[in-house]
């Protein structure tokens, strides 16, 4: 007989784990509530994503910045560097946040019953769960929250000569002295500076025309010279022809418009995205329905094709993959499972790339705007402009607000700054709340800081900034 659960949930990531707490939560523990999944508990974000990355990237910036002092009267050092101790600081952190952050906090909940295994659907209310005995499981509502996994392109010889991705990056122990990134997104471009940083040769191929896509194209190309300054090295609207090993040396094998070229590597870093694991789930079995790329598609409320099935977080079809939205998502899935009515608010979620100086990013895009209603209004400061950014010696990078030009209403606001990420979320309130340009005036910012840069570009679309004096209203 199948055992019986108020609420399924297939994964236990960030998703998973915020809808499984927030049933517990609606339901002051009286929920019975089912988690399936394989894998390292955490999944994405804090096993293989932002949490070492991160960490990665921060502690290359320890190395890198002291040989690169900007300010007069002091002197470069060279620290020394064991790149073997980063990566083991690496691994037990990772270990440390999981047992803090979903170890320790499961056993807060008995309610929520664990099963490492993978699961599929035998019908829209029951999965089987495998892990050597089959088991069902039977539940009125599930939540699909499996997540994603990186995904290579079909270059010749890439398999067989071996590669890397964001997820085995981590089991390296030696630091590859050429790098080859294949990809010039978020992902790519945050690993790169980190073993930039470190010393690595790094050169990123991108087919698209520019770096970070996603990005509003003043952004990105001030980035991509930012980074090449720092000695990134970029060929962009390229294709890779085929890999290939010569004598334990990897040789990239490149065709642009100037011809064939060859790149010879230690490494190869793929970071051309991911893909969602819902194969194996037998989704059809569920009625639940995906797009063409294998993601599960959704309504605002995180409902499937079929109404008593949810799904969240990277297996989800939509633009933006963060381990932030996945936990919403869940939040909002369970929410709508106990009864209640609320939707993700997509608009103003911010997204970022944690390289230094950093993009955040939240909104419409100039162009997204102007196809959805014929017109915008935009401006622009540049981060010489800011007194902080001055003083910091950091001056590469910008501001951009993009208004309605109707009502004066915030749309999107785009920073390339150090620690953007720290204060993007000013733009995020405004465009949940329906804020005005004049709003972020009329308040008061603190002087001297980045923030204050906001406040400075939403003041261009009334004065000349150049001719005001220091936080002038």
């Amino acid at each position: 007989m199948p055992q019986n659960y108020d609420l399924l949930i297939i994964g236990r990531g960030a998703g998973a784990f915020s809808a499984a707490i927030k049933a517990s939560e609606l339901s002051e523990g009286k929920a019975k509530v089912a988690m399936v999944g394989s894998g390292p508990l955490g999944g994405t974000c804090v096993n293989v994503g932002c949490v070492p990355s991160k960490y990665l990237l921060e502690s290359s910036h320890r190395y890198y910045y002291p040989q690169h002092p900007v300010f007069p009267g002091i002197d470069a050092v060279r620290p020394n560097l064991n790149f073997q101790d980063v990566m083991d600081a690496v691994r037990n952190l990772v270990k440390g946040f999981r047992e803090a952050k979903y170890e320790k906090v499961l056993s807060l909940y008995p309610n929520v019953d664990m099963y490492e295994a993978k699961g599929r659907f035998k019908s829209p209310t029951e999965v089987e769960v495998l892990n050597g005995n089959a088991k069902t499981l039977k539940a009125k509502n599930v939540i699909i929250a499996t997540g994603s996994r990186p995904t290579a392109p079909p270059i010749e010889g890439l398999k067989e000569v071996g590669y890397i991705t964001s997820d085995t990056v981590w089991d390296l122990d030696e630091m590859p002295k050429r790098l080859a990134i294949i990809g010039g997104g978020a992902i790519g471009l945050e690993l790169g500076q980190a073993f930039l940083h470190f010393g690595s040769e790094v050169t990123v191929l991108e087919a698209l025309p520019r770096i970070m896509g996603a990005a509003e194209p003043e952004i990105s190309e001030m980035l991509k010279k930012k980074l090449s300054e720092e000695g990134m090295r970029f060929q962009i609207k390229v294709r890779i022809n085929r890999v290939k090993s010569v004598n334990g040396v990897k040789i990239v094998e490149v065709v642009s418009e100037k011809g064939k070229s060859e790149i010879e590597v230690d490494e190869i870093l793929v970071a051309t995205g991911r893909i969602p694991n819902t194969d194996g789930l037998s989704l059809e079995k569920a009625s639940v329905k995906t797009d063409q790329k294998g993601f599960i598609t959704v309504d605002n409320t995180m409902k499937t094709t079929n109404s008593t099935i949810y799904a969240v977080g990277d297996c989800v079809s939509k633009r933006l993959m963060l381990e932030t939205l996945a936990a919403r998502e869940g939040v909002i899935a369970a929410t709508n499972i106990m009864g209640m009515n609320a939707t993700v608010d997509y608009l103003s979620t911010p997204w970022a790339v944690f390289t230094n100086p950093q993009i955040a990013v939240v909104g419409y895009t100039e162009d997204e705007y102007v196809k959805k209603t014929g017109a915008c209004s935009c401006r622009k400061l540049e981060l010489d402009k800011v007194p902080k950014a001055e003083i910091l010696g950091e001056t590469d990078g910008m501001a951009k607000l993009i208004i309605d030009p109707t009502n004066g209403k915030i749309v999107g606001l785009h920073i390339l700054a150090p620690a953007a990420t720290e204060f993007v979320l000013e733009g995020a309130i405004a465009i949940k709340y329906g804020l005005t340009f004049r709003d972020i005036i009329d308040t008061t910012h603190i002087f001297p800081t980045l923030s204050e840069g906001i406040k400075l570009t939403a003041q261009t679309f009334m004065r000349d900034v150049d001719a005001m004096s220091c936080c002038v209203e």
